[in-house]
């Protein structure tokens, strides 16, 4: 575990007092009369109390060491040897993707695509950019070969292929689609300020659609199953036939709807902002427990009693799409008003629930079920990112995001992986299902999530000053710049420190 940063004028555990050189030593009584006893130290589990921008640096690193080393690159035959492929020619029998940790046409790496991006930006360092264009590269490649393959054979041979070529739900399009609209809109801005530098020419007015046209083919292939492709109920929201006819899932508010709402930055097309909003108030109708300001898991249609069970990353979902929406939307969209108040709404039922540890139980409101990574990390994340962008206060609610930080935090092991997530997790109408979900450092739902909350807790610690004022964390916008233990804060930003 990490140290703890705790401040003390006094060394606390016990004080000792010799008379005299050769004297025997007498421990001096702690009491009220002896000892400022509220600044005795406790024993907290996570690390508690000043957070710096290099140390969540260093565990951003940490991981993007490890996945970077998982990162698969190139073909192989039925026996698993390396081959060289010929783009101008048919795939030969049995030669598929080389496969490494994590499937890099996967929700969960089209979520780790857009986190990557997110800590390109809040670093500067453009490695993170680069393994995004690697990836997204290969796979733009390798779609022409493989869906070649399926004209000639009516087979493509590869798991991970099928996947992108014929996606059969949100999960297997959604997420990607919504990181390679994002990657391509990143790209051009980079190519036009190369070209304003004078570096690269290029015509500014040339349409995203056309940028790069491999990548503009998977994305057009994708979003033809997000909006035509995924059942849907009458009024037009996301569906399943999974475990039940007419099931809605709030899995998929994140799978589908920020796809949608952010082709309307991507094809310039105000309609899709419009689609989203009304599908996000459909879910909320349907989903949303005032009482408890939290999310049910699932949904079906029709039923006088509805299953309730507040899967901790299912809300980690809906609380992503609310943030990413208000983030894609025009300010004046006549549907943010609502949007804007259901964050507020939620994350202050969040916030009752996280636990003396900074995590959040994997069945939200039950106590006793396990502490789970991946959502502590979402909620990070976008409680983060809300304070930044002035939907909530930085004062409430940034001790909150940085608790969940230090508890992430203890989660990344030495080898950059991340402890503690459950894995992939369908739905049921029973506890049991979800108290027992075992919780893997190979499951790749973790990944995204942290790297996407280090990213923004290195922007807030830009924005922001955490500092411990008798004992307590506490979030400040103006540097308070007294080295000693905080107590009164003063006008000069100085403060007064601890008697």
């Amino acid at each position: 575990m990490k140290k703890l940063f705790i401040w003390g004028p006094l060394a606390l555990a016990a004080i000792t007092i010799t008379s005299c050189k050769n004297a025997p030593q007498q421990s001096q009584e702690i009491n009220d009369s002896t000892t400022p006893l509220h600044l005795l130290k406790p024993d907290y589990k996570v690390p508690y109390g000043e957070l710096t921008a290099d140390e969540v640096k260093a565990d951003l690193d940490r991981i993007f060491a490890y996945i970077e080393s998982e990162r698969p690159v190139g073909y192989v035959d039925k026996d698993g040897k390396e081959v060289d492929v010929d783009a101008s020619k048919p795939l030969p029998e049995g030669v598929t993707l080389k496969r490494g940790a994590f499937r890099l046409g996967s929700y969960e790496w089209g979520i780790t695509y857009q986190a990557l991006l997110a800590a390109a930006e809040a670093t500067g360092n453009a490695d993170y950019q680069l393994y995004v264009k690697n990836c997204l590269s290969m796979l733009s490649a390798a779609y022409p070969l493989f869906k070649q393959r399926d004209a000639d054979k009516a087979e493509i041979g590869d798991a991970q292929m099928e996947q992108v070529i014929h996606p059969r739900a949100l999960d297997d399009c959604g997420t990607m689609c919504t990181a390679m609209m994002k990657y391509q809109v990143e790209s051009l801005k980079l190519k036009v300020e190369s070209s304003v530098s004078g570096q690269e020419p290029i015509d500014t007015a040339q349409q995203l659609s056309t940028f790069n046209f491999q990548l503009s083919t998977l994305i057009a292939n994708y979003f033809h199953f997000v909006e035509h492709g995924q059942y849907r109920l009458p009024d037009g929201l996301f569906a399943r036939h999974r475990p039940q006819h007419n099931t809605v899932w709030l899995d998929d508010m994140y799978m589908g709807i920020p796809t949608i709402a952010y082709a309307g930055i991507y094809f310039n097309d105000p309609r899709y902002f419009d689609e989203a909003a009304t599908m996000y108030k459909n879910f909320v109708r349907r989903m949303w427990l005032p009482e408890k300001q939290i999310y049910r898991h699932g949904y079906v249609e029709g039923l006088a009693q509805q299953p309730t069970y507040h899967w901790a990353r299912a809300n980690g979902w809906a609380l992503l799409t609310t943030v990413e929406l208000l983030d894609m939307l025009p300010e004046n969209h006549i549907d943010r008003p609502f949007i804007l108040n259901q964050l507020r709404e939620h994350v202050a039922g969040l916030c009752a629930l996280q636990s003396s540890e900074g995590f959040w139980h994997q069945l939200l409101d039950r106590s006793d079920s396990y502490l789970e990574t991946s959502a502590t990390a979402i909620y990070c994340y976008a409680i983060a990112h809300a304070i930044r962008r002035g939907w909530l206060e930085g004062i409430t609610y940034g001790g909150v995001a940085q608790l969940a930080w230090h508890a992430i935090s203890t989660k990344i092991t030495p080898e950059g992986k991340v402890a503690g997530t459950c894995v992939g997790t369908g739905m049921a109408f029973d506890p049991a299902f979800y108290y027992y979900r075992p919780v893997s450092a190979a499951a790749a739902h973790g990944y995204g999530p942290v790297i996407w909350a280090a990213a923004e807790m290195i922007n807030l610690l830009g924005e922001w000053h955490p500092r411990t004022n008798d004992s307590g964390l506490h979030y400040y916008e103006q540097e308070q710049t007294n080295p000693a233990p905080l107590f009164y804060l003063t006008e000069d930003g100085k403060g007064e420190a601890v008697k």
